[in-house]
Parts: C-alpha cells; sequence; structure tokens
C-alpha cells in the first residue's frame, strides 16, 4: 500500500506528494454522489514517463513514474498508478457469471442474441437507459472502489466507444452518461478518472467528468492533438507500431507521454515484448 496523499493548497494551485512524487491535483475536492466532498483527486501531470502493463504486471523500467495495470495486480510502490476496469464490455472469461447473474444487463440484438466485439470477443453491455446504467453501476462501483483501497491514484474504464459496435443499439448520450457515473464514483473514492480513447466525444470531456486521456495510436489516426487541448497535455499515448511511435515523438515527445509497447502489451521478459518511450 502506498502512502496517503500530503497536500499544500497554494491560492488555485493544489501539488501532492504521492508515493514521493510531485504531481498536480484538483484545485478542490470533487463533490461525492451524496454532495459531500469526497478525498483529494490527484491528477497526473503533463509528460511523465508512462508504461502500460495491462497485460501483465512487472518491474517498471527504470525512469517510468506513471503507469496502468489491471484492476486485479497490485500498484507499483512510488508511481502514478492508472487502474484499468473494462466498464463497458464483459470480459470474456466473466461472460457465464454475466448471463446467470444479469442477463438483462447484456446489449442483445433484435433476435436476442448477444452483441460482440469482434475483435476482443467481449459483450457489450446495455447502457441504454438510465435504469440499466445504475444497475451497472452496482457492479462496476464496489470495482472502481477497489482500486482505491489497493492503492490507485487514477482509474481507466475502458470501452467508452462501445456504442460505435452496437449496431445502433447505443447512442454516444448513452455511453456519456455512464462515463458520468463512472466519473463520478471515481472522485467520490478519490481517484482521478481517465477517458480511454474515443476523440469523437472530446467535446463532451466536461460534462463526463474525466481528469486526463489515454489515448491508443492517436499518432497514427492525427488525433493527439485533440487530446491535448482537451486535457491540458495530461495525455498518456501508448502506439503500437514503430512508425507512429516515431511520428508521435517528433511531434508531441516533449508534451506528452508516450510509449510504444507490442499490441499484446505482454510483461517484460515474455517473447515479444516491447517498451520504448520518448
Amino acid at each position: 500500500m502506498i502512502f496517503a496523499p500530503v497536500s499544500r493548497r497554494l491560492s488555485a494551485l493544489c501539488l501532492v506528494v504521492t508515493a514521493g512524487l510531485l504531481t498536480a491535483c484538483s484545485s478542490a475536492p470533487s463533490p461525492g454522489p451524496t454532495g459531500k466532498e469526497s478525498p483529494h483527486v490527484v491528477r497526473p501531470s503533463a509528460d511523465m514517463d508512462f508504461d502500460y502493463q495491462i497485460g501483465g504486471a512487472y518491474q517498471p523500467p527504470s525512469g517510468v513514474r506513471a503507469l496502468t495495470r489491471d484492476r486485479e495486480a497490485a500498484p507499483a510502490r512510488g508511481r502514478y498508478n492508472v487502474c484499468y476496469v473494462n466498464a463497458f464490455q464483459a470480459q470474456p472469461d466473466a461472460l457465464r457469471w454475466w448471463r446467470g447473474n444479469h442477463p438483462d444487463l447484456l446489449l442483445r440484438d433484435d433476435d436476442g442474441d448477444l452483441v460482440i466485439d469482434e475483435d476482443w470477443d467481449e459483450a457489450l453491455l446495455d447502457l441504454s437507459s438510465a435504469d440499466k446504467r445504475e444497475r451497472l453501476m452496482k457492479i462496476v462501483g464496489p470495482w472502481i472502489d477497489g482500486c482505491a483501497d489497493d492503492g490507485f491514484q487514477a482509474v481507466e474504464p475502458d470501452n467508452l466507444d462501445s456504442y460505435e459496435r452496437s449496431d445502433g443499439l447505443l447512442e454516444p448520450a448513452d455511453a456519456a452518461a455512464f462515463a458520468r457515473l463512472v466519473s463520478a464514483r471515481a472522485h467520490a473514492a478519490g481517484l482521478a478518472a481517465g477517458q480511454k480513447n474515443t476523440a469523437d466525444l472530446l467535446p463532451r470531456r466536461a460534462d463526463m467528468g474525466f481528469d486526463f486521456a489515454v489515448s491508443e495510436e492517436c499518432a497514427r489516426y492525427d488525433e493527439c492533438g485533440a487530446y491535448a487541448s482537451a486535457y491540458g497535455d495530461r495525455v498518456f499515448v501508448v502506439e503500437y507500431r514503430a512508425a507512429d511511435f516515431a511520428r508521435a515523438c517528433r511531434a508531441w515527445g516533449g508534451r506528452l507521454s508516450i510509449v510504444l509497447r507490442d499490441l499484446d502489451v505482454r510483461p517484460a521478459g515474455s517473447k515479444g515484448y516491447v517498451r520504448k518511450a520518448c
């Protein structure tokens, strides 16, 4: 378990020392769902050397100050830890649990078949109504609380863009509404919340309540500038192709936190592991 934040407030500026790292945080505690003040939210600072470890935890390379790990992994002592949560889709190994316990919270088409993200073989969660979003938060919310209890500083809720794979059954507004609930739960637990991908929703950033971004392949799709503008350079960039990584470093290496990883984000020491930073 890492040390709790110690903060010193200087007018509107908030600086927080967390596990030996000086980072910027919100200028005031975030309001919780009940309107009560929540613990201080520690946002990442711009241009922190970053590592993406969602495929398996390993000793952070020298110089790494921030990293993302799966919610079932332990945070790394002395770093800014982002907790990966698959908040908008069902993990393949959890599908039986979802079917058995909450079958109506899985998105289905007009024939009653599950809507599947075929790239990752993940069933989409049904965000189509306020009632279902509230019920989903009763499941996802404790995962977020668990990230805070374990000592993470932030949460990365994945698959915000699942509506794009929903065959028109979900709308961008559904994703934004659920994101707002996720961010509020994170803030109530003292965690920053990061927007994962989905540049199309950047105009809704303030409404969704995100504090920073995790962008996969923003150089490949020419989106890094949009994320930087929206989040004041508090952007973690993950590229999977060497040419895109080189392009990102040339254009944004002095402002954003950029890392090249292998597509399977393997742990260090595994065959095929790739990790470079600029």
